[in-house]
C-alpha cells in the first residue's frame, strides 16, 4: 500500500469514527471529527492518492484513522458490522494517558467495550481482516494535504 504502514490499532480508531456517524463524505473529499469532536479533519483524494490533515498522514506519512475510515466508507476497505460496536470510545483521552501507546490505549477500549456487554473477539477478528486488507490495497498515501473544504 504504502511506503510506511500505521499501527493496526489506527483500525479500531477507524471504526469509532464510523460507528459515531464523525465523517461527512463529499465529491473529492471528506471531513472527520476527532473522537471528542474538537478537531476537525480533512481527507481529499484524486484517483487512488490520498492525503489528509491527520497528524500520522501529515507527519508520519502513514494513513492515520480517517484515510481509513474514508477508506471503508467508500468500499475500498471492509467495512464489517463489528465496526459499530465501538461507539462512544474517548480516542483522545485513551491515546494521551496512554502516551501514544496505541496497542495500550487500544487494549484499553476493547475492555471498556467488553464492560459493555458486547463480545470483543469479533472486533477484534474483524479489525485483523481490515488491516490486512489495507497494507495490501492498492493506493498511495502522500504527506501534506490538499485543500477542498467547502464547510
Amino acid at each position: 500500500m504504502t511506503k510506511k504502514n500505521p499501527p493496526a490499532e489506527k483500525v479500531y480508531e477507524a471504526f469509532s469514527a464510523v460507528a459515531d456517524s464523525r465523517i461527512r463524505m463529499y465529491e473529492d473529499y471528506a471531513l472527520i471529527d476527532s473522537s471528542d469532536r474538537s478537531k476537525t479533519y480533512e481527507v481529499s483524494w484524486k484517483d487512488d492518492v490520498y492525503a489528509s490533515s491527520d497528524n500520522a498522514t501529515y507527519w508520519q506519512g502513514y494513513p492515520g484513522y480517517p484515510v481509513i475510515a474514508v477508506l471503508m466508507m467508500q468500499g475500498k476497505l471492509t467495512l464489517p458490522d463489528d465496526a459499530y460496536k465501538m461507539k462512544d470510545v474517548p480516542w483522545k483521552q485513551l491515546n494521551d494517558k496512554h502516551k501514544r501507546n496505541y496497542a495500550e490505549a487500544a487494549e484499553e477500549a476493547l475492555r471498556m467495550i467488553s464492560e459493555r456487554g458486547t463480545d470483543i473477539s469479533g472486533i477484534r477478528e474483524s479489525a485483523g481482516a481490515v488491516y490486512e486488507e489495507l497494507i495490501n490495497l492498492q493506493v498511495k498515501v502522500k504527506r501534506g494535504k490538499n485543500n477542498h473544504s467547502k464547510e
